[in-house]
């Protein structure tokens, strides 16, 4: 497992777990965040990531994509 940051672009991953508190775990369930889901990294801009997840496009700071880790 690592953390989505670390994901090469365009490759198709697995969301495997999500970390840190109650709450941010919730938000990122609301977005689509769910283990088990297919997630691509489309890019990286300025640190924050932009996202393919159950056909919508997301735009996600670092810190929070740090909290999910694919595999």
């Amino acid at each position: 497992m690592m953390p989505l940051t670390m994901a090469e672009a365009g490759a198709v991953n697995s969301i495997r777990r999500i970390g840190g508190k109650e709450e941010t775990r919730k938000f990122l369930k609301s977005l689509g965040f769910v283990e088990g889901s297919k997630i691509i990294l489309l890019s990286r801009h300025g640190g924050n990531v932009i996202v393919r997840i159950k056909d919508s496009r997301i735009a996600i700071s670092r810190e929070m994509a740090n909290k999910i880790l694919i595999g």
